[in-house]
């Protein structure tokens, strides 16, 4: 017996089939949403609160838990990434395979070997001290934007912008880290499984009329963005969280992400025309370089050393400025063909070089 017909055999038998329809309807509605949204709690049977008698006892159960899912010794052997999801880490590799072909081939890439083996392989030690479960392809995009983003399955994108920005490599590795640590918690196809869960919610909506539908359908407008958009936060505090780990277990000092994200915020404030669009949707606001302080100070332990900098970061920077400034007429680069006009005539021992001429009989 299906779900519905179950549930139409405790309804009245006075209302009509339309109704039982909405109600079954508005049922797995409600079931759906709830599992999208996480666990509930359960109302106690006598009548009073568990969330007040066991409230602390609670917290303190939750706040262990986290301190040892999040526990920077055991990267590799944590729980991230677990949870809902539609997706196989197969399936999700696929997606981002497919995801890729499309992107390159509507976008420039940095092919110098010397550029592209360095990035990778700041990105790849990062890799291995992360709880990846994908193997990552790194790969460098030829745009003047500060941004990185990774997608499904461990594609992953830097544009030389972000690389130009960077002060020193601990900078760039820490946003590397950060857009790694997304693909390790598979955020972007448990994103795609909680928008799938409410599009099976939704259609139930169809069968809904009058007063009731309305409220309904008017409710689930106002529910459903709200979720998602809570969900988006979580994945940035957690990124940013994991990220901080990752970059601190590959050797460098997490405080440098930190530091280039508020110097994002100025430059920002400073010229309005700044855009950093790898940061746009999820800016660093204070609040968060408050809580990343804080988890740097509460769960990363103090080391005497940390990688800053190195001279292959220096060396591939300024390969990589020479190369964009040769690319670039406006700015003194690649020589440009002109016309000679009248008043270079006669001036070859200057230095401007010959001149073709039609040949006269």
């Amino acid at each position: 017996m299906s779900a519905l017909l179950r549930f139409e055999t405790i309804l009245p038998r006075r209302i009509s089939a339309r109704q039982r329809i909405g109600a079954a309807a508005f049922l797995i509605f409600s079931c759906a949403v709830a599992f999208a949204q996480g666990p509930i709690g359960v109302a106690d049977p006598l009548g009073n609160n568990p969330g007040l008698t066991r409230n602390k006892a609670d917290s303190t159960a939750k706040a262990k838990k986290l301190a040892g899912k999040y526990d920077v010794s055991r990267i590799g052997e944590r729980e991230i990434g677990k949870g809902v999801n539609f997706y196989s880490l197969e399936k999700e590799q696929a997606l981002g395979h497919t995801l890729a072909e499309e992107l390159e081939t509507s976008t420039r890439m940095i092919h110098d070997p010397v550029v592209t083996e360095y990035v990778n392989r700041v990105g790849q030690d990062i890799v291995r001290n992360s709880d990846a479960q994908v193997p990552f392809i790194i790969k460098v995009v030829d745009d003047d934007e500060i941004n990185a983003f990774a997608l499904p399955g461990g594609y992953f994108y830097v544009d030389s912008g972000l690389i130009l920005a960077a002060e020193n490599e601990a900078e760039l590795a820490g946003v590397m880290a950060h857009e790694i640590a997304h693909v390790a918690a598979r955020h972007a196809t448990k994103n795609a499984t909680r928008a799938q869960i409410w599009n099976m919610a939704s259609l139930p909506l169809i069968f809904f009329g009058g007063p009731a539908g309305y409220a309904v359908r008017q409710a689930a407008g106002i529910a459903v963005p709200m979720s998602f958009l809570k969900f988006s936060r979580d994945a940035e505090k957690e990124a940013d969280l994991l990220g901080l780990e990752y970059e601190y277990a590959a050797g460098y000092d997490p405080q440098s992400l930190v530091q280039f994200f508020e110097k994002l915020n100025v430059k920002e404030k400073e010229h309005h025309s700044f855009i950093a669009k790898a940061f746009a949707t999820h800016p660093m606001t204070g609040d968060r370089i408050k809580a990343a302080q804080k988890d740097i100070s509460e769960l990363l332990p103090a080391r005497d050393q940390y990688i800053i900098d190195t001279s292959d970061f220096e060396t591939i920077k300024a390969r990589l400025a020479n190369d964009m400034h040769l690319r670039r007429p406006e700015e003194g680069g690649r020589p440009v063909l002109r016309k000679r006009g009248p008043e270079d005539e006669g001036n070859h021992s200057e230095g401007n070089g010959p001149i073709l001429r039609k040949r006269t009989n």
